[in-house]
């Protein structure tokens, strides 16, 4: 699966949060932020169907984008290639980084270990 830059994301993650297909307009309305021309809209929903992501229907004038990759899928991937690049595989250097950098708070390591008791619970 290909990396998507952060424009390219955030498009994504408006159309994943739709829950159905969309059309550029769509994606227009939720860009807007950006100030972004329709060109480019059209060109990153292009890039998006090349990579793989969505998939593109077509009536008339009128496209419609649909997601092929769901959001869990890429973050899935997305977060599993950041802690073998960044944490040599490690949850536990990722948060024992996070902690000395003060990133995350002892009220947040007490969530997470209750998280880990659910877990336990659960298997």
């Amino acid at each position: 699966m290909k990396k998507l830059s952060d424009n390219e994301l955030e498009i994504m993650m408006a159309i994943w949060k739709a829950k159905e297909p969309v059309k550029s307009a769509f994606v227009s309305e939720n860009m807007k932020a950006k100030g972004w021309a329709q060109t480019t809209i059209t060109t990153f929903l292009s890039r998006l169907v090349e990579k793989g992501f969505l998939k593109c229907d077509t009536k008339g004038r009128t496209n419609t984008y649909t997601p092929i990759i769901a959001e869990h899928e890429y973050l899935k991937l997305r977060n599993k290639n950041y802690i073998e690049r960044f944490y040599d595989s490690s949850v536990k250097n990722m948060v024992a980084e996070l902690y000395h950098h003060q990133l995350i708070s002892d009220e947040d390591l007490e969530e997470l270990r209750q998280f880990i008791k659910d877990i336990d619970k659960w298997g």
